[in-house]
């Protein structure tokens, strides 16, 4: 096993002063409609597009009705506070199943699956990693990769996801069947009252 140790604080969840202020902006209107902000992206020089990555906090699901929802209750405040310069089109949109990982939370929410790694600069020559994620001790993301364990520094990542593989599948659809299942619960609830 290697450690690999931390070159400073790296933004995943933004990449840039723009990204950091629609993030401060949208999250409050979020948090309060049950939402987590996951990422912001800002791309495109003719026609920018401004995406932001939510889902549920209660299950991290973010269907197309969670998108409208989340997209109406921003159009005001981006009304009022015009974060991003000229014109742009905004896209919002759930983290997909090989989602990004923006927090500690999210390597710890998903020990055992496969992940890519990218470090902001290189470490024994290496930038990229692959592997199962085996721990989470603090800042210290342990993978499991075919050449052995390595440890890496969270504040060290330039980027993160996970692997599309069978098994991270399974995992979505079973929770998206105890979503569907919770929701079903609360409308048969509602027709009893």
């Amino acid at each position: 096993m290697f450690d690999l140790g931390s070159f400073g604080s790296s933004r995943l969840r933004a990449t840039n002063p723009v990204e950091e202020r629609v993030i401060a902006l949208t999250e409050p209107t979020a948090a309060e409609l049950g939402y987590r902000i996951v990422r912001v992206r800002l791309s495109g020089n003719r026609r920018k597009r401004l995406q932001i990555m939510a889902e549920r906090v209660s299950d991290g699901q973010m269907g197309i009705d969670d998108c409208g929802r989340l997209s109406r209750a921003l159009s005001p405040v981006f009304d009022l506070e015009d974060p991003v310069q000229g014109e742009y089109d905004l896209e919002i949109s759930s983290p997909g199943i090989d989602r990004p990982l923006m927090r500690i939370e999210d390597f710890e929410r998903f020990v055992g699956f496969d992940a890519k790694l990218e470090t902001a600069l290189p470490i024994n020559n290496q930038r990229r990693w692959k592997g199962v994620i085996k721990s989470v001790n603090g800042e210290d993301i342990t993978l499991a990769t075919e050449h052995g364990e390595a440890t890496l520094k969270f504040s060290a990542l330039s980027d993160a996801r996970l692997v599309l593989t069978d098994k991270l599948i399974e995992e979505d659809l079973k929770r998206a069947r105890q979503a569907e299942a919770a929701e079903q619960q609360e409308i048969d609830e509602g027709k009893t009252s």
